[in-house]
């Protein structure tokens, strides 16, 4: 019946909107995130019409629809916001307002822990946290794929880190002495 009448199907499910928007505005806790929320229900319940069963509860089916909905958007907004706070402290370098950087001479030691970098490594950190490229243009200067400016940026930032922690326990000690 609902394959052949969609349009049917649809005055059916509209007719569970004000209970559906009850609920989104329950989970959401925000009348826009709440009304998208309801919006994607439908749209999802319309493109799997043929999974809904004659005679079955239509409401059920279609609250089913919108906590799935809610659910699949809250984890993947979970995900988002973890990696940008995990990414957000890595270290760069500064702007100031006039958006020129803040550093324009590197210390000596992370100069020469830049220098002792393997080349690809070197090349990425200089291009993204000096020059100032995104991950992209850096990438196409490069002739690499973006995921491979990612890692021998990550990687090249650890040993910088590690050479940078190391130099100063070394100096420490040497004081101590």
């Amino acid at each position: 019946m609902y394959r052949t009448n969609p349009d049917r199907f649809a005055t059916l499910m509209l007719e569970h909107g004000p209970a559906l928007m009850r609920r989104a505005r329950s989970l959401c806790r925000n009348l826009a995130d709440a009304e998208d929320l309801v919006q994607e229900t439908y749209a999802r319940a319309l493109a799997h019409r043929d999974g809904f069963e004659l005679g079955t509860n239509l409401s059920a089916w279609l609250r089913r629809i919108l906590f799935t909905t809610f659910v699949s958007k809250h984890r993947r907004g979970t995900r988002e916001r973890a990696m940008l706070a995990r990414y957000s402290g890595e270290w760069s370098v500064g702007y100031d307002p006039g958006n020129e950087p803040i550093m324009e001479a590197l210390s000596p030691k992370l100069a020469e822990a830049l220098q002792e970098l393997p080349q690809p490594m070197s090349n990425v950190v200089r291009l993204v946290d000096l020059d100032e490229l995104s991950y992209r243009e850096a990438a196409d200067r490069l002739n690499v794929p973006v995921g491979t400016v990612m890692s021998r940026l990550f990687r090249g930032r650890k040993r910088l880190a590690g050479a940078i922690a190391e130099a100063g326990s070394e100096s420490i000690r040497r004081e101590a002495a």
